[in-house]
This record gives structure tokens, sequence and C-alpha cells, in this order.
């Protein structure tokens, strides 16, 4: 499932080693550390960092994880033992810049360019979060919502045609992903 993958770099830690499915796309430039699932068809794009030292992340199939994202996670703490591990569904798209902490994003969610969500924060299945927004700690997102701001607060309910475009985003990333792929194989036998 882990394979070597050139220019990335994947780091065993107390115990644990980032688990990698062999379809999914890890550019050059990332750092995957300790409990992390990457799904099938799953793409985690140029200098990410996915550091799962003190709890686990675990990425569903076909989401993407844009360029010069973070993702972390919390630990166990006296009251919450549980902790805070970061858990992303099917099909959703973190835009670039993005920091996912500790939170979970449904199926199909949408996390926008700069944008980010803190520990137990919740965003719904088909929900989005604008960009550079700043989903605080516990807030939870209904499905099909639109959130923005710093808090972030809830603005409107998306419509079909909103929902539609997030669906030709994730299929664009899974399929800009295999070309990306192809190109990576062909400059490392130059």
């Amino acid at each position: 499932m882990t394979a070597s993958r050139p220019g990335v770099t994947i780091i065993p830690i107390h115990g644990h080693t980032p688990k990698i499915h062999d379809s999914a796309f890890v550019a050059p430039g990332c750092t995957i550390i300790g409990n992390v699932e990457i799904g099938a068809d799953s793409s985690v794009w140029y200098n990410c960092v996915l550091r799962a030292d003190v709890s686990r992340i675990v990425i569903g199939e076909r989401s993407n994880i844009q360029d010069g994202s973070v993702c972390h996670c919390d630990p166990e703490r006296p009251g919450d033992p549980d902790g805070s591990p970061l858990i992303i569904g099917d099909d959703a798209l973190i835009g670039h810049m993005a920091m996912v902490h500790g939170c979970t994003i449904e199926d199909r969610g949408f996390v926008g360019l700069g944008a980010i969500a803190m520990n137990k924060a919740v965003i719904g299945s088909d929900a989005m979060l604008a960009a550079g927004a700043m989903l605080t700690e516990g807030k939870v997102m209904g499905a099909r919502e639109l959130w923005g701001g710093r808090p972030a607060r809830k603005m409107r309910d998306l419509d079909d045609a909103a929902i539609a475009g997030m669906r030709i985003g994730v299929a664009h990333y899974a399929e800009n992903a295999k070309h990306h792929s192809a190109a990576i194989d062909v400059a490392a036998k130059a």
C-alpha cells in the first residue's frame, strides 16, 4: 500500500507508518508523518504537510489536499479521551494553503483557499467553508451550507449549481493527479 514516492518524505513515528493507497497521488515536496491513511484516487499536492504524530489523519477516496496545506490533529487530554483526529471523507476538496486541524470534513465537503478549520469543528456534506474563513473549535456546519468570515458563520444555503461546481472540482483534481503522476515519472527517468 505505501511505497517509496520520489521527492516525498514519509516518516514513521510512534509505531505508525503512513498508509497511502497505490492509486493515490502524493506530489514531491510533501511530508507525510505517522498515523496517516490516504484513500484510493486521492491526491496530496505540492508542499503539503500531513503530521499525525499525536493522533490520526484519515483521508477518504478521491479527496484532494491542495498545494501548501497543513493537516494536523490533537491528542487525548483530560476530559477528552478521543482527542481530535483529522477525518476527511470521500470527494472532499481542501483548497491551497488551508489549515485543517483535528476537525471532520464530511463527504464532499469543501475548504476554501487559506481557510482554517479547528479542533472538533465539522464541515457537513456538500458544505463549503469560504476562502480565508476560520471555523472555530467545535462549530458545526450543516449539509449544503456556506460559511465565511473570521470567525466563520453561516452565510446561506448552497444551491444545486454550487454543489455541481464542487463535484466538477473533485473530478478535475482526480484526473489532473494522473497527469502529474505521469509527468513526474517521465521527469524521474530523464
